[in-house]
């Protein structure tokens, strides 16, 4: 039986690789220190829409590009975005979400939501090193203390996932998380102490600082090297290696040879894989240097 990838998720705070296959789909627990081998056994397809927990199959099981991070469609995709909270067309959604700010790197903070109902998931499969809740409430009050924040605290709302890997290599060495979200929560906490509340929704509770930390979750103090970034696959393409950290979408592979490769898992999404020989080399791969950034969101207050 045939089972296409369909990435790397975070559930109850460890990665998994997802399959989807004829009888429904599955999941395979990643486990640090041991081996993975996989071969491309055929074309990368559309994975469809994942809705309300579960997955609409693409109608017309289509073929996707071979790159990219995405393994979509663009009618698939397009239902994506119409439904997505990011597109604010859920203003009625009745869920409670939560606030948060999450730090990836010294000087590098942003601002976002998630629902209550996923815990820190989103923030697993961000590669947040650390994380404080702000604020809870409904969905529109959560965009709004989130605009806000944009705006007040001179953070963004998204960082560019290069950037977050990019300042990873060597990073639980510097351990300046805590502080940084503490002073940032402090200040996003007197927006509200203004007549009526200054900026803050009525509808957002306020949350007190509370710093959760990720670096080992994510195996961080085995991230002191990458020598190349597995960006591409392609039919018959093999990545191999023996996993030594997981942060966000990355898994961290040194290879028999001794190469320390980040395989973003993104690129799996949609490709038919089966099991390859433990020890076999990485090839028909697109690889490409991963640069070390430090300090690159600038003054922060």
């Amino acid at each position: 039986m045939t089972w296409w990838c369909t990435g790397m998720r975070w559930g109850g705070g460890r990665p998994a690789f997802g399959w989807m296959g004829e009888r429904g789909e599955r999941e395979s627990v990643v486990r640090l220190g041991e081996p993975v081998a996989f071969r491309v056994g055929g074309a990368r397809r559309c994975l469809g829409v994942w809705r309300g927990g579960r997955r609409a199959v693409c109608p017309g099981w289509e073929d996707v590009p071979v790159r990219g991070t995405r393994a979509q469609c663009g009618a698939c995709a397009g239902i994506d975005r119409a439904h997505s909270v990011a597109a604010d067309t859920m203003a009625d959604d009745p869920r409670p979400y939560h606030v948060y700010l999450a730090w990836f790197g010294d000087g590098l903070v942003k601002a976002g939501i998630t629902g209550v109902g996923r815990g820190s998931a989103r923030l697993l499969e961000q590669g947040a090193v650390a994380f404080t809740w702000l604020g809870r409430g409904p969905l529109m009050a959560a965009r709004r203390a989130e605009e806000l924040l944009r705006v007040a605290l001179g953070v963004p709302d998204r960082i560019p996932y290069e950037r977050k890997r990019g300042v990873r290599v060597g990073l639980v060495q510097a351990r300046g998380w805590s502080e940084e979200l503490a002073r940032a929560h402090a200040v996003a906490v007197r927006l509200g102490d203004g007549p009526g509340g200054g900026g803050w929704p009525e509808a957002l509770e306020p949350l007190p600082c509370r710093v959760v930390e990720h670096a080992e979750a994510f195996a961080l103090a085995a991230v002191d090297r990458v020598d190349a970034v597995v960006a591409g696959l392609a039919e018959g393409a093999v990545v191999a290696g023996t996993v030594v950290a997981a942060a966000g979408p990355d898994l961290h592979l040194v290879e028999a040879g001794g190469r320390r490769l980040v395989l973003d898992t993104r690129v799996l999404a949609g490709w038919p894989l089966e099991g390859a020989p433990v020890g076999t080399d990485v090839a028909g791969v697109e690889v490409r240097e991963v640069p070390v950034v430090r300090g690159v969101q600038g003054g922060l207050f």
